[in-house]
């Protein structure tokens, strides 16, 4: 007892209460709700323990069946895999053409599938090689299918910015490149002009036309608006040089104004001497007297500035620069420019070569005249109306051209 009393020294315990005491003992005061809390914690546990290691377990087979057969189960192989890499990669570089599909359009631009990780934007701007408003009047509309350039990247979503312009001006330049090779003549609208001469539009390029290559005196002023016939002096792409020449243009479309041709023209203005018909940037009268066989007292009855016809050349002064027209010559039946002017167009040039063979006609019996009172020149006319040297097969007196038919006068 001293010793148990040794170890007990110095321990203190806390008064026991009364009101613990007075209470009787009770089963409902046990530490039950402490025991079921403990329960269910290790319950849930046990229970997160298990699904870890199921997703452990499902991990390390798909791990395994990774390392050792990547492709089972899979329904296309490797090589079609790259494959199919390879078809919807492409060179996204400055300067690469790709092909897209619009598929929507606003007022800046239009979107386009390109098949790159993100859309391609086309400004508007960017959409034309003219001046537009809006992407659809250049034709782009949702679903249309086209072929682009690449000529930036946003760097805020590093999406691609596509041009239309750009392929349209290196068609352009190639068909004046074109053009000029085959010294054709072309129409540019004058759009502005310099000291130094206007600026046409060809082929939707600017080009300039010096003051010294335009055939007539007109002022820029009066120029601005019209169409001048031009012919190509410099085309030079790496400069951006695009020099024309209407004195070029004109002095080949003069040559071409043969006498008893036929060109087409536009009425210009009516005078009450005639109308001015333009003929391919050159003016030339039709006076009244040739516009049909029938009187004509007012011309605006039959005529109006605009009107498209067919005429034939009379007469070209190339000094003056005065070309003489008629319609007159053209008509299958008196009064047909009054009365039907679209037969007088879709017959012109079969009327035209009634008339050269009227007047080769003419020149015929002219020449054969001449040698009938001239038979010691030895010259002959043969049977196509040639002047030549009198052979032996031939009377010596010349041809009898007794039944030549005189020249019908409609």
């Amino acid at each position: 007892m001293a010793c148990l009393s040794q170890h007990f020294t110095g321990l203190r315990c806390p008064p026991l209460s009364s009101s613990r005491l007075s209470k009787p003992f009770s089963p409902k005061q046990s530490q039950k709700p402490n025991f079921v809390r403990i329960v269910s914690a290790v319950a849930i546990s046990n229970a997160q323990t298990k699904e870890r290691l199921k997703l452990k377990e499902l991990f390390e087979e798909a791990y395994e069946r990774c390392r050792t057969a990547p492709t089972e189960g899979v329904s296309f192989s490797l090589d079609e895999f790259y494959a199919a890499l390879d078809k919807y990669d492409f060179n996204s570089e400055i300067g690469t053409k790709v092909k897209g599909t619009v598929f929507c359009t606003d007022n800046n631009g239009a979107l386009v599938d390109i098949t790159a990780k993100s859309s391609a934007y086309l400004p508007v701007y960017e959409a034309s090689i003219h001046k537009i408003k809006h992407v659809e009047e250049a034709g782009i509309v949702p679903g249309m299918r086209e072929e682009f350039v690449i000529i930036g990247e946003h760097e805020a979503d590093d999406s691609l910015i596509l041009s239309l312009r750009s392929i349209q001006f290196d068609l352009a330049w190639e068909r004046c490149r074109q053009l000029q090779a085959e010294d054709v003549v072309v129409k540019g609208k004058v759009v502005g002009a310099n000291k130094g001469g206007v600026v046409a539009l060809v082929e939707g390029l600017r080009g300039f036309v010096p003051f010294s290559q335009i055939s007539s005196k007109s002022t820029a002023e009066e120029l601005l608006g019209k169409e001048l016939p031009l012919k190509f002096v410099e085309v030079d792409e790496e400069q951006s040089r695009l020099v024309l020449s209407n004195r070029k243009a004109m002095a080949d479309s003069q040559a071409q104004l043969g006498i008893g041709s036929v060109v087409t023209g536009t009425v210009q203005s009516l005078k009450p001497y005639g109308a001015f018909i333009d003929i391919g940037g050159i003016n030339g009268l039709l006076h009244v007297s040739q516009i049909s066989h029938d009187r004509v007292s007012d011309i605006a009855t039959v005529l109006q500035p605009g009107d498209v016809l067919k005429v034939m050349i009379l007469s070209h002064d190339r000094e003056r620069g005065r070309v003489s027209l008629s319609t007159k010559k053209l008509e299958p039946t008196p009064g047909d420019m009054i009365r039907n002017p679209k037969l007088v167009f879709e017959k012109a040039e079969e009327m035209a070569q009634t008339f050269r063979q009227r007047i080769a006609q003419a020149e015929a019996m002219a020449r054969a005249d001449m040698l009938r009172f001239q038979p010691e020149s030895g010259l002959t006319l043969s049977s196509d109306g040639i002047l030549g040297a009198l052979t032996s097969d031939l009377p010596a007196e010349g041809l009898d051209l007794s039944d030549v038919p005189p020249a019908e006068d409609s």
